[in-house]
């Protein structure tokens, strides 16, 4: 990938990021609370890039992470509201924080703080785009404090879902079909709602798994309104492509499976990882998206499940895989493990 001019990720310490050089970087997001200080006192960041922090903790690892976007071509950085972004003449990345207010007088879940905290931090995101003329949400992260947690009569997880799906139609945008990649990850109590996404002036490919029903199909059961994301994105820029796949879980059709067996549900994951590179591949029309070429992200909800779902991981995807794994609530109870993927082919291997 060292001739592409587009997109590229790394997961680097705190440690390689101090003596990375910043041109080039339109985003970071940080693990473990960690905070990037500016000046001689602290890491000598440059102060335009957009850095979200997440309150995940990282497993197997007792520094920081840093997951890092860079391109080779011009980035422009500026802030819009409480959205802090960077952007090349085709693509954007951004960021928003949000912090729940204290208002304890909701009595229903389109009244509650993490719902009204949503809307805003996607009608932000939403008008940022707009303004800027980037009019395709590629791919979201979504960082919700305590998110199996009950109140106000409903999950936290479902509030979320309806206030984003109700920012997402005020704003004249699809909520089933051709939608971005997306994930919802638990984060420390008491932290913000962090969000932090990429976009670009280009539609992607969607990627639905034929292993599964559409996330924005599935049933009452699992919430007044449906969580809106694509199993995966294809973004294509002039010199390859970038697979984005979305966090993925032991489901099949909607329902979860293997439920209290980490090993097993990390190979039922890994299967619908694999239905979606064959997916991908069709769409796009190359063979090039491998589990081997996959840049790995690993929510883990019980550390102590760390060492199964380590050990099922290097069985496949060999040895020269670094997945990084994150402790976090995923978004049912009964899943274990989540995994979020991304894959780079060049122009020349995907001709």
């Amino acid at each position: 990938m060292g001739s592409r001019t587009g997109l590229n990720l790394d997961y680097v310490s705190l440690a390689e990021l101090e003596g990375a050089r910043w041109a080039g970087v339109i985003g970071v997001a940080t693990f473990n609370g960690t905070r990037l200080a500016h000046g001689p006192s602290g890491l000598a960041l440059d102060a335009t890039v957009p850095v979200a922090e997440v309150k995940t903790p990282v497993l197997g690892n007792s520094g920081g992470l840093c997951e890092v976007w860079r391109t080779q071509q011009k980035v422009e950085s500026g802030t819009r509201g409480s959205v802090r972004y960077a952007r090349t003449s085709g693509m954007l990345f951004g960021c928003i924080s949000v912090p729940e207010s204290n208002d304890a007088s909701a009595t229903a879940a389109e009244q509650t703080p993490l719902y009204r905290a949503t809307e805003r931090a996607y009608g932000e995101i939403l008008g940022t785009l707009d303004a800027l003329g980037y009019g395709h949400l590629i791919r979201v992260w979504n960082y919700v404090p305590e998110i199996n947690r009950d109140t106000h009569g409903t999950e936290r997880y479902r509030q979320f879902n309806a206030a984003r799906q109700t920012a997402l139609l005020a704003s004249g945008r699809p909520v089933t079909g051709n939608v971005s990649a997306a994930c919802a990850l638990g984060a420390a109590v008491g932290s913000p709602l962090v969000v932090y996404f990429l976009a670009s002036q280009n539609a992607p490919s969607f990627v639905e798994n034929p292993r599964q029903v559409s996330a924005y199909n599935y049933p009452p059961k699992y919430g007044a309104r449906s969580p809106v994301f694509s199993r995966a994105t294809v973004l294509h820029e002039p010199d390859g492509m970038t697979l984005f796949i979305s966090g993925t879980a032991s489901i099949v059709g909607h329902r979860t499976i293997h439920a209290g067996d980490a090993a097993a549900q990390t190979r039922e994951t890994l299967t619908n990882i694999e239905a979606l590179l064959t997916e991908a591949n069709r769409v796009t029309g190359t063979g090039e998206f491998t589990l081997e070429s996959l840049a790995c992200k690993v929510y883990v909800r019980d550390p102590s499940d760390l060492p199964v779902i380590q050990a099922e991981l290097s069985a496949a995807l060999g040895p020269r895989a670094r997945p990084v794994y994150l402790q976090a609530d995923i978004c049912r109870r009964d899943l274990d493990v989540e995994i979020e993927a991304t894959a780079m082919v060049d122009s020349t291997a995907a001709a």
